[in-house]
């Protein structure tokens, strides 16, 4: 592969290598800092729209207050409601695997929430030796595929998300623990909102399909043919020439847009130990096709759009939500961020640290 290229007359080089045609690409030459100059912000902005995931590799300087400093440059970060664990930090979210479930189901992150978070940045720490993966899966592309019956079908429907443990409304795919497992982070809180299917991205301007195992029912359907209808959707969103496979080391940095991916951990790798850290960057209220808002149904202020504080209390110094996921993922909670360019190198003026 081609290393990274330097002007020494001119503003610095990304190498960008997307590592499918549909989604993904790795960054190459940038140092991720807090005081990163706007212009390259702004590139990275545009290569995670095009792109919808970033890789970036080698960014082991970046401890927990340096990863939630780098992230606030994206926009104001969110930290989750209370934590099941009383001496965990209000910013620090522990999963650990003698007493957490494993993540094995596609989802964007908190789609129970009306603005559910758009960005999500994070870092691997400890991998284990095999297995950990991470997929993606490209929603708006997925949107793109359906043929026009089925577009028309999709931008027709709402679909109520929600965090609470419902035998008779759970996925096949979701067990009873990881449901119970995801309320249980959240504080035992309940949450649902009403989502349109297909909702407009605020900067692109492009349409994906809003699903994933948060999904409980379609207002208007049987519980039977909501299960139907989820699987058709999400069979187009899974397909296997619609996602990027991760193999995660130790000093990685990730960032996606949770607005238009959905993502699934592998769960390969044993007993083994896995940590990540994560950052979301709050969202918007996601809009349908007709114009018509996503919708709170429950929760513990519905007037709040999202679980952002509406202060920054003191976290230790870090005003933002930094999760530490030991070994195994719930599935509760992910991610994302924003914009692109043509071609393989992305060029912006300024310095990079």
């Amino acid at each position: 592969m081609t290393q990274q290229q330097t002007n020494p007359s001119g503003p610095p080089v990304l190498e960008v290598l997307p590592l499918t045609p549909i989604i993904g690409a790795e960054i190459r030459g940038l140092r991720l800092s807090a005081d990163l100059p706007a212009p390259a912000i702004a590139a990275l902005r545009t290569l995670i729209a095009r792109h919808k995931v970033v890789f970036l590799r080698q960014q082991e300087h970046l401890d927990d207050a340096a990863q939630t400093a780098f992230a606030r440059q994206l926009g104001d970060l969110v930290r989750h409601p209370p934590q099941h664990d009383a001496q965990t930090s209000p910013a620090l979210f522990e999963e650990v695997s003698a007493h957490d479930g494993r993540a094995g189901q596609w989802h964007s992150t908190a789609t129970f929430l009306p603005a559910y978070p758009k960005y999500t940045v994070l870092r691997g720490v400890v991998i284990p030796p095999t297995g950990g993966d991470t997929i993606w899966a490209n929603t708006t592309a997925a949107y793109q595929s359906l043929p026009p019956a089925l577009k028309r079908l999709a931008e027709s429907l709402r679909a109520v998300h929600s965090n609470a443990d419902d035998d008779a409304t759970r996925l096949p795919s979701a067990s009873g623990a990881e449901n119970t497992d995801c309320a249980g982070h959240l504080g035992g809180t309940t949450f649902q909102t009403e989502h349109p299917v297909v909702r407009l991205h605020p900067e692109t301007g492009e349409q994906s399909l809003l699903l994933g195992s948060f999904v409980r029912r379609i207002p208007g359907l049987s519980r039977a043919d909501t299960r139907h209808i989820h699987g058709l959707f999400q069979g187009f969103i899974t397909a296997p020439e619609n996602t990027v496979r991760w193999r995660w080391q130790a000093g990685d940095v990730v960032i996606c847009d949770n607005r238009a991916t959905q993502h699934v951990d592998v769960d390969d790798y044993g007993e083994a130990l896995r940590i990540l850290r994560r950052v979301t960057v709050d969202g918007d209220i996601p809009v349908g096709v007709d114009g018509r808002k996503s919708i709170a149904i429950a929760g513990p202020d519905p007037d709040r759009s999202s679980l952002a504080p509406p202060d920054h209390p003191d976290d230790g110094a870090t005003g933002c939500e930094v999760h530490r996921t030991i070994a195994r993922t719930a599935g509760c909670g992910v991610f994302d961020v924003p914009f692109v360019t043509d071609g393989r190198v992305a060029q912006f003026s300024g310095s990079v640290p």
